[in-house]
């Protein structure tokens, strides 16, 4: 029995890790772990002194509403498969995903959007233990395990709507799931990954970017447990500072060992790493003004070395949304501006293209969630 919770637990582990920081494609020799759709576009575009993006948000909620959404939220990818791979393809649905456009409605205040997406979200991905993080529709599966950062947005979206939409329903919500989430990915103060409710068990590491610092601040547990666990996470999240020449993060700290471990340095998940600090105050200035450069200069890629080499040179709209995010939280008005005027440059404009609006490849068809939500988020900070 042993042998077999460890095989199963392996596996699920995997998933995740291909999966849940950075969206719900699996990595991709040689590029990054992110559901993106990576391209090696031109980076000569001018920066804009000025922006004005309502129009380009109304476009892409319009592809996101009307091509990338099916009856049980917002597909992984425009192209459909069976859905029967071990990790989610086609019209399956994430709980990252509603996760992001409940967070993308508070930020646009959009009452009903949020209360809409919210019922739908619940109804799909809420299981005992958590939220699931994925569920197919053809294989009618609901994947036995959760994954910490979704879940942690979803409890924050919920705690933010309560105070912005003044609906105690919804806090009172945000404190049940926080508690639930608290009592299965919590254990003696510090947080895991995912918890698997078949096996009633959880990985041993923790991933860096799943340390969402604002909700863990908002948990409803007594002062003494949230001081712990706060104390803990953010200890390993600012320890796992590489250094002040390449100022990212580590991927993972592994609680047996007490080590830090990155094969390479995926983009997306430091950014994660970066934007949550910011939204709390704590990020690093050495962080802020490498991503400036580099998205000013058009050249921040989607991996790195340990040491800052990048190993390609791909860029993707969701490494610029997220640059724009952390611009937005940092209070760097000329980052957020030249993060969305980077990120633009990979919106489809072709009107007569079925993805007009959107964010994808127009020959092969493939269109991410990641991609595109993580973009309609980085346009509501302007709103």
């Amino acid at each position: 029995m042993t042998r077999k919770l460890s095989a199963a637990t392996a596996l699920l582990l995997t998933l995740l890790l291909l999966t849940s920081c950075s969206g719900g494609q699996p990595a991709t020799e040689p590029t990054a772990t992110a559901n993106e759709t990576m391209t090696a576009a031109p980076s000569s575009s001018p920066i804009g002194q000025s922006i004005d993006i309502r129009e380009e948000r109304q476009e892409l909620s319009a592809f996101i509403t009307k091509q990338l959404t099916g009856p049980y939220g917002v597909y992984t990818n425009l192209l459909e498969t069976d859905e029967s791979g071990e990790a989610a393809t086609g019209h399956e649905v994430l709980s990252e995903s509603a996760s992001l456009l409940m967070r993308a409605a508070v930020l646009a205040s959009d009452k009903e959007q949020f209360a809409s997406q919210w019922a739908l979200a619940e109804q799909t991905f809420d299981m005992e233990g958590g939220f699931s993080y994925r569920y197919s529709p053809k294989q009618q599966k609901q994947y036995p395990v959760n994954a910490a950062v979704d879940d942690l947005r979803l409890i924050g979206a919920l705690y933010e709507a309560g105070e912005i939409f003044d609906e105690p329903a919804y806090t009172e919500q945000a404190d049940k799931y926080s508690q639930r989430f608290y009592g299965n990915n919590v254990k003696e103060g510090y947080m895991y990954d995912f918890y698997d409710k078949i096996y009633k068990t959880t990985n041993g590491f923790i991933t860096l970017c799943y340390i969402d610092l604002g909700t863990l601040r908002k948990m409803s547990i007594s002062n003494e447990l949230r001081g712990i666990l706060l104390h803990n996470m953010d200890g390993i999240l600012e320890e796992g500072y590489l250094s002040d020449s390449f100022p990212f993060y580590e991927t993972r700290f592994d609680y047996g060992t007490g080590v830090y471990s990155s094969e390479n340095i995926n983009t997306v998940e430091s950014l994660l790493s970066i934007l949550h600090l910011a939204e709390t105050g704590r990020q690093k200035p050495a962080s802020i003004r490498y991503i400036k450069e580099q998205v000013e200069a058009g050249t921040l890629y989607g991996q790195y070395s340990r040491d800052g080499k990048p190993l390609n040179e791909i860029r993707s709209t969701a490494i610029y949304a997220l640059a724009a995010m952390i611009g937005a939280e940092a209070g760097d008005d000329a980052l957020y501006r030249s993060g969305i005027s980077r990120m633009n440059e990979f919106q489809v404009r072709e009107t007569n293209s079925p993805m007009f609006g959107g964010f994808g490849n127009t020959d092969t068809g493939q269109a991410y969630s990641f991609d595109n939500l993580m973009a309609l988020l980085a346009y509501s900070y302007s709103l």
